[in-house]
């Protein structure tokens, strides 16, 4: 092996030597997936079309110095960005420009995830806070006076405080569950009493709403391993959706299988599905339904209540418990939620 191969070889990622005439003088084996084969002995224009790759490798050989700048390609599924690094060369009578290319797609998406999760918070924020202003206004100037607009106007400012203080509040609760979600629940808790419990807690909104429950749950304690609190957050979570976007007079099932096997984990398992007799949501948004802040319609959502991050936050808990979450609906045939928990640590 030349000198040249080595050099190249001992790199951890995809990497070019180039000659001063611009030809390759060795390529390792992880540029043969972003470049091809037979690398060796062409020109650089030839394998490297990009001028922000050309140029920098063109201003490291003549200045001497390290250059960098990024690569941007597809794999047939995603775009895929490199980091591309180039170093002078001259060992022993070998002169060139080393160029790595170094895969950091997964940090350019973390970094957008950041910036969209910022964009959507701020915009969150904005809407209920420009109103709180606007009232504020209004009530230290025209109606200062008029008794009947500072009512109105205090109910509206309640509402939209109150739309602030849930977002925040399931900003903190998201943040909590995420900085747990590595660390296993290993209490012994009775999902059975925990799905009643939390029916409990909602009767009055379910009687506010004509809501009626269909419940399939067995008398007898059913014990897995998991965090009570959190799993009773998961079930409010979901019981609340039923409620709220079953519509008026909807019928919400609650149900309880299980511990059995065959329910989609390795092992034996329990599955508690909440389901609604509402008007159903399209397959298209099933998939993203628990990205934060993802609604399929905002309007309605945000006069409901919601924040667009409780199935955000459901998914968190149930990936902390190892378990799944699975969602079944079409348009005119109501939604069902599952919760599949495994029975065993």
């Amino acid at each position: 092996m030349s000198d040249a191969a080595q050099i190249v070889a001992a790199v951890p990622h995809a990497a070019l030597l180039v000659s001063g005439d611009d030809r390759i003088l060795a390529a390792n084996a992880l540029s043969a997936p972003l470049f091809g084969e037979t690398l060796t002995g062409r020109h650089l224009i030839t394998v490297v079309r990009q001028p922000s790759v050309l140029d920098a490798i063109e201003n490291c050989r003549r200045a001497r110095a390290a250059q960098e700048t990024r690569y941007l390609t597809n794999d047939g599924q995603q775009d895929v960005t490199y980091k591309v690094s180039c170093a002078f060369l001259d060992i022993a009578g070998l002169t060139g420009v080393l160029a790595v290319f170094e895969d950091v797609t997964h940090l350019e998406q973390a970094g957008q995830m950041r910036r969209d999760f910022v964009a959507n918070v701020s915009h969150e924020l904005r809407t209920p806070l420009t109103a709180l202003l606007g009232f504020i206004e209004t009530l230290q100037g025209p109606a200062r006076d008029d008794a009947g607009a500072r009512e109105r106007f205090l109910g509206i400012m309640a509402r939209e405080a109150d739309r602030m203080n849930r977002l925040v509040r399931d900003l903190l609760s998201l943040s909590h569950v995420e900085a747990q979600e590595r660390m296993r629940p290993d209490d012994r808790v009775d999902v059975a009493e925990i799905v009643r419990s939390t029916r409990r807690s909602l009767a009055h909104m379910a009687e506010k709403n004509a809501i009626t429950f269909d419940e399939d749950l067995p008398e007898g304690p059913v014990m897995v391993p998991g965090d009570a609190d959190q799993l009773r957050q998961v079930l409010t979570n979901l019981i609340e959706n039923a409620i709220k976007y079953g519509g008026h007079g909807a019928r919400v099932g609650l149900r309880l299988d299980g511990p059995s096997e065959g329910l989609g984990l390795r092992g034996p398992a329990v599955r508690v599905t909440v389901s609604d007799s509402g008007p159903g949501i399209d397959p298209l948004h099933i998939p993203r339904l628990t990205e934060r802040f993802y609604r399929v319609d905002s309007h309605r959502s945000r006069e409901m209540g919601g924040t667009g991050l409780g199935l955000a936050i459901v998914k968190h808990i149930v990936n902390r418990h190892r378990g799944r979450l699975r969602i079944e609906s079409e348009p005119g045939q109501g939604s069902r939620f599952s919760v599949i928990l495994p029975v065993a640590s």
